[in-house]
């Protein structure tokens, strides 16, 4: 597997979440143990499962941890959507930051897809 930090997908979502946690920083104190930390948690999950299953020794196994940072990016979304309902963020940061979250969305995809069709040749 390649090395985790030339994967771009990798790359943008290190980016997302340090935006993240730039917005997250105005939310309100009492939510430093909930919202906060939930949206802040499936953000960094993107780049920590691409980084640990880029250096898995099969294509199976690094699948396996796109799969979950796949699962995280919906995750991040849902939470996102909730921050813009309860007006945690604006929907111009909501906008700005799901569109991040929905090219990180298909990058995954793409990258997983080319993965698959590699392996099973």
């Amino acid at each position: 597997m390649s090395h985790f930090r030339r994967i771009l997908v990798w790359q943008k979502s290190i980016a997302l979440v340090t935006k993240i946690y730039s917005t997250t920083r105005a939310f309100p104190k009492e939510e430093t143990f909930g919202l906060t930390s939930q949206i802040r948690r499936s953000s960094v999950s993107i780049s920590s499962n691409i980084a640990e299953g880029s250096g898995r020794e099969s294509a199976k196994d690094f699948l396996r941890f796109l799969y979950i940072s796949l699962g995280s990016v919906f995750e991040m979304q849902t939470q996102l959507e909730i921050a813009k309902n309860i007006i945690y963020i604006n929907e111009e940061e909501f906008n700005n930051l799901y569109e991040d979250s929905r090219e990180i969305e298909r990058m995954l995809v793409s990258l997983i897809n080319k993965i698959k069709a590699s392996s099973s040749t």
